[in-house]
């Protein structure tokens, strides 16, 4: 070989295998990881809302309300037997039946999903729900007959807890990632290869 065929060589690139660094832009979305994002989220909703829960009964009086923002803001402590806005207040095992129907089947969805931003849903609505199951089975004045502490007073309109905008923010996401189509899973060209090298 000549000097020149040497030295042609070596300027020439290498060739880069690029086989297993390609990813679609909709594969990047998937992640098998997901049902624990999904899982953290709901244990970080159930934490702050049992926590709050205590101190609202630690530190306000029931039916006292002291105002945040004027009217529109305040906190007030109550318990609510009932839904939202008091509804069914006499009929509070439905709720807990309902409410236990609503965990198992976000759990399901929950576990088996591989959408990040699914994940995010499903986990604020799983952490809601099952806090307010808590509340069912645990508070007075019996077994499934439980009241859920309320305490973040909107205008006239209710009193809410953290769980209630746990639950507002994953309906809210949940309606747009329907409407705008968004999979819960990746069709099976898209489904990501497990990682090999413990990340």
């Amino acid at each position: 070989m000549t000097d020149e065929q040497s030295k042609t060589d070596d300027a020439a690139p290498a060739a880069v295998d690029t086989t297993t660094t390609t990813t679609t832009p909709q594969a990047q979305r998937w992640t098998h990881h997901a049902p624990w994002i999904a899982a953290l989220i709901a244990v970080t909703v159930i934490t702050t809302d049992q926590l709050s829960k205590m101190w609202a009964e630690g530190s306000l009086t029931r039916g006292e309300r002291t105002p945040l923002v004027g009217d529109a803001l305040g906190i007030q402590l109550t318990y609510n037997p009932g839904a939202a806005f008091s509804i069914g207040s006499g009929a509070t095992w439905i709720f807990t039946v309902l409410t236990a129907v609503g965990v198992v089947a976000a759990a399901w969805y929950a576990w088996r999903v591989r959408s990040r931003v699914w994940a995010i849903c499903l986990g604020l609505v799983l952490g809601g729900a099952t806090t307010h199951l808590l509340d069912r089975l645990l508070r007075e004045p019996s077994f499934g007959q439980g009241h859920v502490v309320d305490f973040i007073a909107y205008f006239d309109w209710f009193i809410g807890n953290v769980a209630d905008i746990a639950i507002f923010f994953g309906a809210v996401m949940f309606f747009a990632l329907t409407v705008f189509n968004i999979a819960m899973h990746p069709a099976p060209a898209d489904e990501p290869e497990p990682s090999t090298n413990g990340a």
